[in-house]
C-alpha cells in the first residue's frame, strides 16, 4: 500500500507551483505554447486538496518539458517578472527532480550562473572569483560545501585559460573553446549535480561569460575605430555581404548599427545569427583596411545590374532593427512592401543581464534592450497571444555558441570517474 502524501509535503509542493505559475504561464505566451491555464492555481486557494496538488504538479511538469532551455535563459534575461525570489524558486524547482535530462542540467546550469551573477558586486575581479568565494556565495542555494574539488574538474580551468588567450570573438567561437566546456559538462553525468561541482560550473560559466563580453566589446570597439579610419581615407561604402549587408554598405549606417549594438551588448547576451554578423563585420572592415582575407563566397556567380541596384534598400531594411529610431541623414527611397529583412533581428536575442553586471562598469544589472511591440493576448490560452511568437521556436541554443566547432578529445586525468 503507498502510504499518503505528508501535509507539509503537500503544502510545499503547492508553495512551489503557486510560485512557478505566473511564471510559466507568462512564458507560454511569450513563446506560444499551447497550454490550457490551470483551474487549481488560478483559483488562489490556500489549502487546497491532494488532487488539486496533483493536477498542479501536471500542469509544472507538462511545462517543465514545452520551455527549451533557450526560452527559459531568453525570458528571464529580458523579462522583470521573474524576481530574485522567483530565479531562487526556479533553481530549487529543478535541482529537487529525481530524474535529470540533458535540458534539466542545462537549465540548472544556467540558473546557477544567473543566480551568482545577480548577487555578484560589480567590478568584481576575476581574481576573486575562485571556488571558495562561489561556494560561499551559493551556499543559500547549494547548502555548504566540501571545497575538496575531483582532479577532474581542473578541465573547467584549462577551459578558462584558453579562453582567456582568445584574442576576438571569432577565436573564441570557432577556436574550439565552447566545445570544450560543454564536453566537460556532458562528461561530469551525475557528478555535475555534486555540491562542488555545482560550484565550479556556476564560476566557470561566470568568468567564460566575463570573457565573451570583453571580446564583444572588444571586437565593436576595433570595427568603430575601423570605420573611423575608413572614413579618414574617404571612403563611404564596403562590401559587407558576409555579415548579411550589402556589397556597397555606408560607413555611416555601419556605424549607427555597431553604436546601437554596443548600448544593447552592455545589457544583454546574444548568440547565433547576430553574434556571426558581428564577426562577420568586423572581417568585412578589415578586408576593407587592406587587412584581411576578401569577402567569403567569391567564387560564387555575380548578382545582376538590378540585384545590386536592389541591394542597398534592402539592407535598409534589414537594418532598421538594429539601429531602432536612429536613420541615416541622407534619404533613400523606401523599399518595395515586400521586401524582407535579411538580418535577423538582434531584439530577438538573449545576452545574460549578468554580462554587464560581470564586465561593464556604467550598465547596471536591471538594464534591459528593448524589445518589439508585442500584441496584446486575445485570449486566455496562451497559445497565438503574441504575434512574434510564431517564429520562437528553434534549435536549442547553447550559450556562446554560433556554430559547432571540433571535438575535443580531453586528457584521461581531466575525466570524470565513471559512476559504478
Amino acid at each position: 500500500m503507498t502510504p499518503s502524501t505528508p501535509v507539509q509535503d503537500l503544502a510545499t509542493q503547492w508553495s512551489s507551483a503557486r510560485k512557478l505559475y505566473p511564471v510559466y504561464f507568462e512564458m507560454a505566451r511569450e513563446f506560444a505554447i499551447e497550454v490550457k491555464p490551470c483551474a487549481e492555481l488560478e483559483s488562489g486557494v490556500e489549502t487546497p486538496g491532494k488532487d488539486a496538488v496533483e493536477h498542479a504538479n501536471q500542469w509544472i511538469e507538462h511545462m517543465d518539458g514545452a520551455i527549451q532551455v533557450h526560452q527559459l535563459r531568453q525570458f528571464l534575461q529580458t523579462s522583470a517578472a521573474v524576481s530574485q525570489e522567483g530565479l531562487v524558486t526556479l533553481l530549487q524547482h529543478f535541482l529537487a527532480k529525481p530524474n535529470k535530462t540533458d535540458a534539466i542540467r542545462d537549465k540548472i546550469d544556467f540558473l546557477l550562473v544567473q543566480q551568482f551573477s545577480q548577487i555578484a558586486p560589480a567590478g568584481l575581479d576575476d581574481a576573486t572569483v575562485d571556488l571558495a568565494y562561489v561556494a560561499n556565495a551559493m551556499e543559500p542555494v547549494l547548502g555548504a560545501i566540501e571545497l575538496k574539488p575531483p582532479v577532474w574538474l581542473n578541465s573547467l580551468d584549462r577551459v578558462l585559460d584558453a579562453a582567456r588567450k582568445c584574442k576576438s570573438l571569432d577565436e573564441l567561437l570557432h577556436g574550439g573553446v565552447l566545445e570544450q566546456g560543454r564536453k566537460a559538462k556532458g562528461l561530469a553525468g551525475e557528478l555535475f549535480y555534486l555540491p562542488v561541482a555545482l560550484a565550479a560550473f556556476t564560476r566557470f560559466g561566470y568568468l567564460m561569460r566575463r570573457a565573451f563580453f570583453r571580446l564583444m566589446l572588444g571586437d565593436l570597439n576595433l570595427i568603430l575605430d575601423g570605420l573611423t579610419e575608413l572614413e579618414d581615407r574617404g571612403i563611404e561604402t564596403i562590401d559587407c555581404r558576409r555579415a548579411q549587408f550589402s556589397a556597397q554598405e555606408p560607413v555611416v549606417r555601419l556605424r549607427m548599427i555597431c553604436q546601437s549594438w554596443k548600448v544593447m551588448f552592455q545589457a544583454e547576451y546574444s548568440s547565433g545569427s547576430p553574434l556571426r554578423m558581428l564577426v562577420d563585420l568586423r572581417a568585412s572592415v578589415e578586408h576593407a583596411l587592406g587587412r584581411g582575407k576578401g569577402p567569403e563566397g567569391d567564387g560564387k556567380p555575380k548578382p545582376d545590374a538590378a540585384a545590386k541596384a536592389a541591394a542597398p534598400a534592402k539592407a535598409a531594411v534589414a537594418a532598421k532593427p538594429l539601429v531602432a529610431q536612429a536613420k541615416p541623414a541622407a534619404a533613400k527611397p523606401a523599399p518595395p512592401p515586400a521586401a524582407k529583412a535579411a538580418v535577423p533581428p538582434v531584439a530577438k536575442a538573449a545576452i545574460p543581464v549578468a554580462a554587464a553586471k560581470a564586465g561593464a562598469g556604467p550598465a547596471t544589472a536591471k538594464t534591459a534592450m528593448a524589445k518589439p511591440a508585442a500584441a496584446p493576448a486575445k485570449a486566455v490560452t496562451p497559445a497565438g497571444s503574441k504575434a512574434k511568437a510564431a517564429a520562437a521556436p528553434q534549435a536549442e541554443a547553447p550559450e556562446f555558441e554560433v556554430s559547432r566547432s571540433p571535438g575535443w578529445d580531453p586528457e584521461s586525468a581531466s575525466q570524470p570517474p565513471k559512476k559504478k
